[in-house]
């Protein structure tokens, strides 16, 4: 059912009835490093280059998904996946054995969230009985395309955030399952003329402020309505200008916001800068931390924002700004 003007409320809920986490060694040194299902300490994979590592992260988290959700691989109708380097090479070379069809998605650091929303408006309409929603990043393959190869050895700035190395993958079904997706709120293209590439926080904190503010409207509920809001990545900086923003609509999310960019590394002892991002960040700490939350009932109802930053090393070499999107996903207890 159409909710507002940007929001969908289903009412046939699609049930999440496993999710996976594979992770590198950074990522297992922090907070939430017991609860990823599998952390490598070889940052590569075993692979020689950081790309094919960022595959295998995605061919290890889809293998380990369907173990979990108890799924036979030939039952899955799509997958929904997609990452954050060039024509998502990551996703098409990790996932070219699965022999599943294949919707390739961009949002960049928000692709879990649309890869959860599309997927889901598929469920619901009833064409599918199973899919699979995915995404990755890796720290050395991003900053490859994004910035500067790390041979460089370019100096990081405090507003920075630490691309997360990591692959999460969620199945959603029609029946059982622990957890179930409500609704979405779909974002739209944000630009306050942010132009630097090294203060993704500030790019993405508006795209985040305007989806949540959007959630609140079509729904008609207030910050209260939820357990958690929970962004991707917006990280220290972002976070700063995310509650700002809504406070200045009127909306307090302070007892309710947390970043998944500041939980998934200690930031007292783990050189991470501002925080975490990257595509895998939101992924990784649903997969291992929010859902469990949820399935041991500590979190009735939460609302997943995963933020993305809409540039290119082109765009950015040509002197364009750093749009933001942000895609709201509403994931509740299963009645």
């Amino acid at each position: 059912m159409k909710k507002g003007k940007a929001s969908i409320e289903f009412r046939k809920k699609p049930r999440i009835l496993g999710a996976s986490s594979v992770v590198g060694s950074k990522e297992g040194e922090g907070p939430l490093g017991k609860l990823f299902d599998q952390v490598e300490q070889d940052d590569k994979f075993g692979k020689k280059t950081w790309e094919e590592a960022e595959s295998e992260l995605q061919k290890r988290a889809a293998e380990l998904v369907i173990q979990k959700a108890a799924v036979a691989k030939p039952s899955i109708r799509y997958l929904f996946a997609g990452d954050l380097l060039g024509q998502d090479i990551a996703t098409s070379f990790g996932l070219l054995d699965m022999n599943i069809p294949l919707f390739g998605l961009y949002g960049a650091c928000s692709t879990m969230g649309e890869s959860l929303s599309l997927g889901s408006i598929v469920m619901s309409a009833g064409y599918a009985d199973y899919v699979m929603c995915l995404t990755s990043s890796h720290f050395a393959s991003a900053e490859k395309e994004f910035r500067y190869p790390l041979e460089y050895g370019n100096q990081r700035p405090a507003c920075a955030t630490w691309t997360v190395t990591g692959s999460g993958a969620v199945i959603l079904g029609q029946e059982g399952g622990f957890a179930q997706i409500a609704g979405i709120t779909t974002g739209k293209i944000i630009d306050y003329g942010v132009r630097d590439s090294q203060n993704m926080g500030a790019a993405m904190a508006p795209a985040a402020a305007d989806t949540i503010a959007q959630n609140f409207k079509d729904f008609q509920v207030q910050p209260s309505e939820y357990d958690k809001i929970i962004t991707g990545d917006l990280g220290k900086v972002g976070q700063r200008a995310l509650l700002d923003l809504l406070m200045d609509q009127g909306y307090d999310i302070q007892k309710q916001h947390m970043d998944c960019g500041l939980e998934i590394y200690n930031m007292e002892v783990q050189n991470a800068e501002a925080g975490g991002s990257g595509c895998g960040c939101a992924a990784v700490t649903l997969c291992s931390y929010v859902l469990r939350m949820i399935q041991e009932k500590t979190w009735k109802k939460v609302l997943f924002v995963p933020t993305g930053a809409l540039l290119s090393k082109t765009s950015f070499n040509e002197g364009q700004t750093i749009p933001g999107i942000a895609h709201a996903v509403i994931i509740e207890q299963v009645e």
